[in-house]
């Protein structure tokens, strides 16, 4: 891997335009919503906490998509 890469991973990259602000409150709020649905929807048990374990990552790495594109 390229240090480059090791250096974008783990830089810190803040929503510099209105528009990345807002992506990034769009994919929490997407994801916030579903997972009320889900909690509503699922019993309680290993798969519904699984189930919201992994829409946290979804969120994470769809915020990380944001964050990390390159400046335009």
């Amino acid at each position: 891997m390229a240090p480059e890469d090791i250096a974008n991973r783990f830089t810190f990259h803040p929503a510099t335009t209105p528009e990345r602000q807002a992506a990034h409150e769009s994919v929490r709020t997407h994801c916030g919503e579903l997972a009320a649905a889900l909690n509503e929807l699922l019993p309680d048990g290993r798969e519904k906490s699984l189930a919201i374990t992994n829409l946290e990552q979804v969120m994470f790495w769809a915020n990380a998509a944001v964050a990390r594109q390159e400046e335009d």
